[in-house]
């Protein structure tokens, strides 16, 4: 039985979606349908949390054991709470780091997916924050150069997450968080990236 852990805040923990339709779940999905035997996955993850908030939760219950797959998505907290990127770069750095520790050593066992940019939002309209996409961008400039440093695996999942200013089947009823349509198509894209044997 192969173990995947996923680590994050909102959009690994799927806010405002059914379990089924979460990133972790679906991504599961998709290997057991590839004939691969994968255990439900082991989610650390929180609604509003930030690389600190996570990295404080990971100390309180580290996982115990090796992992097959760790999945890491981390930062949209800290961007909307106005830390710099500059900030977020040794506290994303560590997490990493922690991520292969959990998948044995191996990074190639680990995925990073990009901070979605939630300002092309209804949310991020009523709170007159439309304009921070250049902002994210710079986040995932440093998760991404951090990622492909360390020898793990990147998915960039922010283009897919704008296409909700149009499309508002990606976006789930709160008008924040994506639908399970939206993750559907974040595991389409970690799949074709990663091709997991």
């Amino acid at each position: 039985m192969k173990r995947y852990l996923a680590l994050g805040d909102s959009y690994t923990i799927g806010e405002s979606v059914s379990e089924a339709e979460r990133f972790p779940e679906q991504l599961c999905a998709a290997l057991r349908q590839r004939g691969q035997n994968w255990d439900a996955p082991h989610i650390i993850a929180r609604t509003g949390w930030t690389t600190d908030e996570l990295a404080e939760a990971i100390a309180a219950h580290p996982p115990a054991g090796r992992f097959d797959l760790v999945t890491l998505l981390i930062g949209v907290n800290d961007q909307y709470r106005r830390q710099t990127p500059e900030a977020y770069r040794p506290r994303f750095r560590a997490l990493l780091q922690q991520a292969i520790a959990f998948a044995g050593g191996q990074p190639r066992q680990v995925i990073v997916l990009s901070i979605p940019d939630w300002c092309v939002t209804p949310f991020a309209a009523e709170q007159h924050r439309q304009n921070e996409g250049p902002v994210i961008d710079r986040f995932n400039a440093v998760n991404r150069e951090e990622t492909l440093a360390a020898g793990a695996h990147y998915v960039d999942v922010t283009a897919i997450s704008r296409r909700a200013a149009q499309e508002t089947s990606l976006l789930a009823a709160d008008g924040l968080h994506p639908s399970g349509n939206m993750y559907a198509l974040w595991v389409a894209a970690a799949l074709l990236s990663v091709p997991l044997e």
